[in-house]
């Protein structure tokens, strides 16, 4: 079983930045996809962003003049660089890989982000 494992989240000023990071606990990312989802209170889930097993890089429209999404493969992690943050951006970040298959999916806990006017 691939356990995620994310860090990077807080509270910050509109307008700062900040880095998310999920790491996986083996080499995944030549068979999983990589998504960022993140869940606002009373919200349904939202997608953020995703690299391709390929390396192909996806972002929402409300985020992608704002954030970029990467990966270390030698690290085993997956980046999401906040920029430009906003009070609406304020929400429990989600890290989810996806088997190409589909045959398996596997969720990080999720990291708090704060963002205060």
């Amino acid at each position: 079983q691939v356990q995620l494992v994310e860090s990077g989240g807080g509270l910050v000023h509109r307008g700062g930045s900040l880095r998310l990071s999920c790491a996986a606990s083996e080499s995944i990312f030549g068979n999983h996809n990589m998504y960022l989802y993140r869940q606002r209170p009373g919200a349904p889930r939202e997608w953020v962003g995703l690299i391709t097993i390929t390396g192909d890089e996806h972002l929402a429209d409300p985020v992608k003049d704002r954030f970029t999404v990467s990966r270390d493969d030698a690290m085993n992690t997956f980046y999401l660089q906040m920029n430009s943050l906003e009070p609406e951006d304020s929400a429990i970040y989600l890290c989810n890989a996806r088997e190409y298959t589909g045959a398996h999916s596997w969720w990080g806990q999720g990291t708090q982000v704060t963002v205060s006017a």
